[in-house]
């Protein structure tokens, strides 16, 4: 793929519906401040360009978990990495994406949750099982600009609608429910000095607001967020895999750099309509606490979260919200596309093969489909739970979930890139203890559930003294010190074993027999294939589709030939027709001098935008 692909996929890989109605909704609710997190991922992506992917082209591997293997050797990481992996998916990516898209549908067809998620999972999987990821990276370019457009004449007509940004900012400050309708309506009292009631923060526009505010208390955020934003956009399969399946290192550096500078749009076109909404619909999105917001929304702890499709249905033409649905549709259909692939991939290669070492590429891709029912199950009866944490604030609940898992992973990526002397033992047990320490949180969280408004809460100290984001600096300098401490009492790595899989290592020769083996690979890196040449094919197995040249019944050859199609199996001309190779590490003089401009361009976008919004 070339550079301007890699990026508009990087970018709509990222922004899904989720991002619509998780931010919109932290925009309605709380103001500018969410953005902070939108620009510290255009800053923390170039570390992928110029930092990860190199070490991950040079290494050859296909996945995380298997970067972890060659680094460490050993498989314990490797399954580590894979279960770490597979549970943030099902936590904060499906069940998050399928309760954005079917708040979408249902505010715009009027459907109930549950038929809206049946019918979105039905067209995500006929994308998924026709296409895979190849079809995934040419309709991300499209939706890209669709995204972008159709989101950006939204936000053009909210500003008109408003009267611009000076009288939105004026009008937002003072965006409260009138108290006189709803009592007329929801048959709900409440006083203007209530402490449940509605009130904007007045420092609404100012992206940090000091060290212990409850949304983005600035240490915590520095030192604790940017580990999960590292995470996610440096070692999270479905991110990486897009910046691998670039041409060379020179067109992933180059898509990253366009995916930073796309990255801060959504900061004017999903934040900022959101606090459009509040302004013209607050006796909606600003609801009272309780049997208002139950009534308004279906939750009572509250509706900022239907901040985005109230506008779109309240201000929008009727064919303009019909592109707005494509936009929204699209956007849920990649990111789960995306993660249905990279799930599979990473289960079936990382997981299944080491419990069935003999396993056939038929049961492997059967496996993989089967695997995406069951999460995908499990990730629609977490949804309600959802709903329940962060004040009804989808996006601050992705980020409270993702502190608690990620930081551990981060941290073994970083010593292990950066720090030759880091071991498998270290990596080991630094990891599980960091992980040990933020599932007992996660728990913690899910036992002791925040108190309604106006309640006492009674929940222990630990929860409601100590910020997430601060517990999650603490799980990232804990993994780092016992990584650290174990590995210097541990055998030095020899230096053969880590060639071409740290930073400083990565202009390494490669050994011949690795150039050979490495050379052309299948898209097993991106999603597993089956292959007829396969040494494990079995043809007496009823598993397997057998060559139809002897075949005189046309219907079962009808029926084999689905089966192949809706598994994905392909045989040898397919196989080798797709083969694809490893992009190039090499650049020359004029490519690295442009690209460094290009580095410097777009890092500049972000860091001054923390300035514009933070003074």
């Amino acid at each position: 793929m070339n550079w301007f692909m890699v990026g508009a996929s990087l970018f709509v890989s990222n922004i899904g519906s989720e991002h619509f109605i998780g931010l919109a909704g932290s925009g309605a609710s709380g103001g500018i401040g969410v953005g902070a997190w939108l620009l510290n991922g255009p800053i923390v992506i170039q570390l992928l360009g110029w930092i990860f992917v190199p070490v991950y082209i040079a290494s050859g591997i296909c996945t995380m978990p298997e970067y972890l293997e060659r680094r460490f050797g050993g498989k314990r990481l490797r399954i580590y990495l894979a279960v770490l992996t597979l549970i943030l998916y099902c936590l904060t990516k499906i069940s998050v994406n399928l309760y954005a898209g079917s708040l979408f549908l249902q505010q715009c067809m009027g459907w109930g949750l549950y038929s809206s998620v049946t019918i979105l999972l039905a067209v995500t999987g006929v994308l998924t099982v026709t296409g895979g990821l190849t079809m995934v990276m040419y309709t991300d370019s499209l939706q890209a600009v669709i995204m972008v457009l159709g989101a950006a004449y939204l936000t053009i007509q909210g500003f008109m609608q408003v009267g611009g940004y000076y009288s939105m900012k004026e009008q937002y400050l003072q965006a409260t429910p009138n108290l006189t309708y709803v009592q007329q309506v929801y048959n709900v009292t409440m006083n203007v000095t209530d402490s449940c009631f509605p009130k904007p923060n007045p420092q609404s526009f100012k992206m940090f607001k000091g060290i212990n505010d409850p949304k983005l208390p600035l240490f915590g955020f520095i030192f604790g967020q940017t580990p999960s934003t590292l995470w996610y956009w440096c070692t999270d399969q479905v991110i990486v895999q897009r910046a691998l399946a670039a041409r060379s290192l020179s067109h992933a550096q180059g898509g990253t750099t366009l995916a930073g500078i796309i990255k801060v749009l959504p900061l004017y076109i999903m934040v900022m309509p959101g606090m459009i909404s509040r302004v013209l619909y607050p006796n909606d999105v600003a609801c009272v606490p309780g049997k208002h917001c139950l009534d308004v929304c279906g939750s009572e702890v509250g509706c900022s979260n239907i901040a985005y499709p109230r506008l779109v249905l309240g201000i929008m033409p009727s064919g303009a919200r019909g592109l707005m649905m494509a936009v929204m549709i699209a956007a849920l259909m990649s990111d789960l596309d995306s993660i249905f692939n990279s799930s599979s991939t990473i289960f079936t290669l990382d997981l299944w093969k080491r419990l069935r070492k003999s396993a056939s590429n038929t049961e492997l891709m059967i496996v993989g489909r089967l695997f995406i029912v069951v999460l995908v199950g499990v990730s629609i009866a977490w949804v309600p739970i959802v709903l329940q944490f962060q004040a009804g604030e989808l996006f601050f609940y992705i980020l409270e979930v993702s502190n608690y898992i990620s930081p551990p992973i981060a941290a073994i990526f970083l010593t292990a890139i950066f720090w030759p002397r880091c071991t498998e033992k270290g990596a080991f047990y630094g990891g599980l203890i960091g992980s040990a320490l933020g599932i007992a949180r996660l728990v913690a969280i899910f036992l002791f559930k925040p108190p309604k408004c106006g309640e006492a809460d009674t929940r222990p100290a630990f929860l409601t003294s100590l910020h997430y984001m601060y517990y999650a600096a603490i799980i990232f300098t804990v993994t780092a010190i016992v990584a650290v401490i174990v590995s210097l009492f541990a055998e030095q790595p020899d230096p053969d074993s880590i060639s071409r899989l740290t930073y400083w290592s990565r202009n390494d020769p490669a050994p011949i027999a690795e150039e050979i083996e490495l050379k052309p690979i299948t898209e097993d890196c991106q999603q597993t294939q089956f292959d007829v040449d396969d040494p494990n094919f079995d043809v007496n197995d009823p598993t397997d589709i057998a060559s139809s040249k002897n075949e005189t019944n046309l219907c079962l050859v009808f029926l084999r030939a689905c089966a192949r199609f809706i598994c994905g199996i392909k045989d040898s001309a397919q196989v080798a027709e797709n083969a694809v190779v490893f992009p190039s590490i090499k650049q020359n003089r004029r490519e690295k001098l442009f690209l460094r401009v290009c580095l410097v361009v777009s890092l500049s976008v972000p860091l001054s935008l923390y300035i514009i919004w933070s003074v």
